[in-house]
């Protein structure tokens, strides 16, 4: 939203082993990729993001996926090369990259680090063997566990995933997984609850009766107990499903949720930069395809209304801890505040949004029922569809 702050740089690399039930991200599964193809495709189409964001500083880079583990350390390293020649890099640049948790992938691990990843996201998504093969995990715990004490001696910083509010998940159990997570010393955790996402093979399941998650009371249960024993751990939540030490937030996610500019390239990825939203093409063939024959995969870029960037800036910052400065969304959009939120609203659901000034933040209690507070206090969704 504005050139003086850094910029950050999604990379998406789509293709992976096997497709996890529960997956709706756009990850597939090849027999073959032509390596050195994509590397030089993937390098195109960061020129074409470099040549529309010139001489910006660069925050953080996220290598996501799909399966980014798989990527050869050479294309890893080539694509930061690039992007660090073309921007100006901060001096404490993140640069992410997410892994799954197999022997293979984490043989590279020094490599990668060697590439210039400083921070690892691993898929670990359970401690429990029984639960790895319910979510179609091709790994086990103690290959798991291997993983993560590779990553550990290779990353500065180092994150692993857990997926709660499985069938017939009893909360102690889920209690008892979690302090054995952070019994770990990992400074970030990203803890996710199970949902059924269209498209995807459990959501076949659940429609035939076959797979059922916990009931809501459930599921609010496992989320404050979450909360409540990561920060007694001293890793409390910064964002819904985040939680981290002090200092050790994503800063590229936090990029998002803040709603800073953004560039995305590779198969489906998304970017914001100041006005205007990119979208590139979704299935690797026709990205590549469009690389080709443009030197880019852009399948959509236009510019977005006030509205819209309003409405996008409070979705994606009330997930947050700290919340929104509703004044910075006025300065970036022309909006004034009362087209940004309903007040009255917010006045009604003390215990769940609080207004302090021009600064708005969800309380622990409403991060529960996010989804229905922003609809009623969110109004620039309105001056978007106008």
């Amino acid at each position: 939203m504005s050139e003086d702050e850094p910029l950050a740089l999604y990379v998406h690399w789509p293709f992976c082993v096997s497709k996890c039930p529960y997956c709706d991200f756009n990850s597939h599964v090849r027999e073959t990729v032509d390596q050195a193809r994509w590397r030089d495709a993937l390098l195109l189409d960061l020129a074409y993001e470099v040549a529309a964001l010139p001489g910006r500083r660069l925050g953080s880079i996220f290598f996501g996926g799909g399966t980014p583990s798989l990527m050869p350390p050479a294309t890893v390293a080539a694509i930061i090369d690039t992007a660090t020649a073309a921007w100006t890099p901060e001096d404490d640049l993140e640069i992410t990259l997410e892994a799954n948790p197999s022997s293979v992938e984490a043989a590279r691990f020094a490599d990668l680090a060697a590439a210039g990843v400083n921070r690892v996201s691993l898929g670990l998504q359970a401690l429990d063997d029984r639960a790895l093969h319910f979510l179609g995990r091709a790994h086990d715990v103690a290959e798991g566990l291997g993983a993560l004490e590779t990553a550990q001696a290779n990353f500065a910083r180092v994150s692993f995933d857990l997926i709660y509010a499985r069938p017939d998940q009893p909360i102690d159990a889920w209690e008892a997984e979690l302090r054995r997570a952070l019994a770990f010393g990992t400074e970030h955790l990203s803890l996710y609850q199970l949902t059924i996402e269209p498209g995807t093979r459990f959501a076949t399941e659940a429609a035939a009766g076959r797979l059922v998650i916990p009931d809501a009371d459930t599921a609010a249960d496992l989320f404050e107990l979450t909360r409540a024993i990561t920060a007694d751990a001293g890793i409390p939540a910064y964002e819904v499903s985040n939680h981290a030490r002090t200092g050790a937030e994503s800063r590229h996610n936090l990029a998002y949720w803040r709603y800073r500019d953004y560039a995305g390239v590779g198969p489906g990825a998304h970017g914001r930069r100041g006005n205007h939203a990119t979208q590139r093409r979704r299935k690797p063939e026709n990205w590549l395809t469009a690389v080709d024959r443009n030197r880019h995969g852009i399948e959509v870029e236009e510019p977005l209304a006030p509205g819209t960037r309003a409405s996008e800036a409070l979705l994606m910052g009330l997930r947050l801890a700290e919340g929104v400065d509703l004044a910075r969304i006025t300065r970036r959009t022309g909006l004034p505040i009362d087209a940004l939120i309903d007040r009255r609203a917010v006045a009604q659901l003390p215990d769940l949004i609080r207004l302090n000034g021009d600064h708005l933040t969800v309380t622990p209690a409403g991060m529960l029922l996010l989804d229905a507070i922003l609809p009623r206090v969110v109004r620039a969704d309105e001056a978007a569809a106008a």
